[in-house]
């Protein structure tokens, strides 16, 4: 198991456990009461650790490197997907990954970032960092979702788009904003999850959905704490407060009216229990598309955007003079 800083009690907890149950193993000696005693201790520091995250520390378990990823949760949640690739223009990103799949029989067109379980791999996702080529593949798969009537469901994990001078000279700006437009008046269902990071633009790109929902360990922001840190502090000593300052988890976002609703992680993060981490996405999933799948072209549309006009509503308050006050969601 990996442990995080705030996660050193689990840690040695774990340890003893583990020397508990080798020396009744080597000695045969009966240890199972002790066992039973340190596993209900385990038990106990969880719920007093998880129940008491920090900002920083639900960014640092988004970042967990056993954390699932998309293509971990579409195997979990699919039987077959046909991935599609390619931007018809450049080349093929691997750093957004795409196709047809079926949740049980509904078909839907499955888009989401992917960062890779190993160094190697993470070097071929490019970290999760998609160029102009990811987002406008992206785009091309929702059109012939479009085409076909078939929902799309996005997975954002990224902690943001790529910078580097070759995304810049493709149109990285212009292929994010693009897909914010065609995103805001898609005629099928849109349903957004943030399944780990959800850093800027890289996260907006596929992210303008009917419904938003973020995991429970999540943060989704306009920049990493560690970015804030650098630009408010001059150092990443700060990112702990950036990271409260910024108010990104879901918990925040949900009271913003940013998001549509929370998916609740098992005990200690989704890394501990991918599986059932999976069978609660793929219930989740399920249930909004029986809600959307009949909603006529032009209302969906139109609810769409309705909740994005709606967010970041500023008002003049007439008492106090070039006073604004900020309403969020409502």
């Amino acid at each position: 198991m990996i442990f995080m800083d705030f996660e050193k009690p689990l840690e040695t907890l774990y340890d003893q456990l583990e020397k508990l149950k080798k020396i009744e193993e080597d000695s045969k000696i009966d240890m199972s009461e002790k066992i039973a005693q340190l596993e209900e201790k385990i038990k106990e520091t969880k719920k007093t650790i998880y129940s008491n995250l920090t900002g920083w520390q639900k960014v640092s378990l988004s970042r967990h490197p056993n954390r699932p990823y998309t293509l971990d949760y579409i195997r979990m949640i699919t039987k077959k997907f046909i991935e599609l690739h390619g931007d018809r223009c450049v080349k093929d990103d691997k750093a957004i990954v795409g196709g047809l799949a079926k949740i049980d029989q509904q078909s839907v067109m499955l888009i989401g970032h992917q960062k890779g379980n190993t160094t190697k791999l993470r070097q071929f996702r490019n970290f999760g960092m998609a160029n102009p080529e990811g987002y406008r593949k992206a785009l091309r798969l929702m059109k012939t979702a479009e085409k076909f009537n078939i929902p799309v469901i996005s997975f954002i994990d990224t902690p943001g788009a790529y910078c580097g001078l070759e995304a810049e000279e493709r149109g990285q700006a212009e292929a994010i904003a693009l897909n914010l437009f065609e995103m805001a008046k898609l005629e099928v269902p849109i349903i957004c999850y943030i399944i780990g990071e959800g850093a800027s633009g890289g996260a907006l790109g596929i992210g303008v959905g009917d419904r938003v929902f973020m995991m429970e360990n999540t943060w989704y922001s306009v920049i990493s704490p560690e970015s804030c840190s650098s630009i408010l502090w001059r150092s990443w000593n700060f990112k702990e407060q950036a990271a409260e300052a910024l108010k990104l988890t879901a918990d925040h976002m949900e009271s913003f009216g940013l998001i549509d609703g929370i998916v609740k992680e098992p005990l200690g993060g989704a890394h501990i229990d991918p599986e059932a981490m999976g069978k609660a996405l793929k219930k989740h999933i399920k249930s909004q598309l029986a809600e959307l799948t009949d909603v006529p072209k032009d209302e969906l549309i139109a609810r769409r955007i309705e909740k994005y006009c709606k967010m970041g509503k500023f008002v003049e308050d007439p008492s106090e003079q070039g006073e604004v006050v900020y309403e969020h969601g409502t």
